[in-house]
């Protein structure tokens, strides 16, 4: 599997002028709660030609990952589903890896702020942005032989544990993240990605 890596937080506010600009769905999917909002906007046509119900499938495992983390409160995540070009372009740009790879987290700028509302109006704490690549995600399933709904899910759930600050960086960071991301899928019904034959461990090229 490729690097699916978290982006500085120094980056992440010119990180998140770069996703405004690339956004041009005027009127993404959007789940609302009182204590949850999940936006995914769709920015390559490939999603809805290949998953046309990827938007759902996101917002569930972005709840069950922040249940799973036992995150409480008033929540902002926003994903979108974009194709190889534009991850590579955002690889290159905020990471230095001109390639695309399959999942990339951008944490708020700061944390520490997700301790008081960010939105006004709102109250909601803003998490971050998940990009996911369509074609990397739609070959990783292939070449592993699992429905791409059930990796689309695996990693939205890995992204957002990188923007509440899980990491696998080293080995017992790697251990702890995946766990949970296994614990976090079998409730989805999904089996564990990380037991089957051939599959990298994280965090390699």
């Amino acid at each position: 599997m490729e690097t699916v890596s978290t982006l500085a937080i120094a980056g992440a506010t010119r990180a998140r002028n770069a996703l405004t600009i690339m956004t041009d769905d005027p009127d993404p999917s959007r789940s609302n709660s009182p204590d949850m909002e999940i936006a995914v906007r769709t920015l390559s046509p490939l999603w809805r030609a290949g998953l046309t119900d990827a938007p759902a499938i996101v917002e569930r495992a972005a709840r069950a990952a922040l249940a799973g983390a036992k995150v409480s409160g008033s929540i902002e995540v926003s994903f979108l589903l974009a194709d190889d070009d534009r991850v590579r372009q955002l690889n290159r740009d905020f990471r230095g890896q001109d390639k695309p790879t399959n999942v990339l987290s951008f944490p708020a700028e700061d944390r520490d702020s997700l301790d008081t509302p960010d939105e006004p109006g709102t109250g909601a704490r803003l998490l971050g942005d998940v990009v996911l690549a369509f074609e990397t995600l739609q070959r990783e399933a292939a070449a592993q032989s699992k429905p791409l709904s059930d990796h689309l899910s695996h990693l939205s759930v890995h992204g957002v544990l990188h923007l509440l600050g899980y990491d696998h960086a080293v080995a017992a960071e790697a251990d702890r993240m995946e766990r949970l991301e296994a614990v976090i899928l079998a409730g989805l019904g999904i089996a564990d990605p990380y037991v089957h034959a051939g599959m990298e461990a994280e965090g390699t090229q």
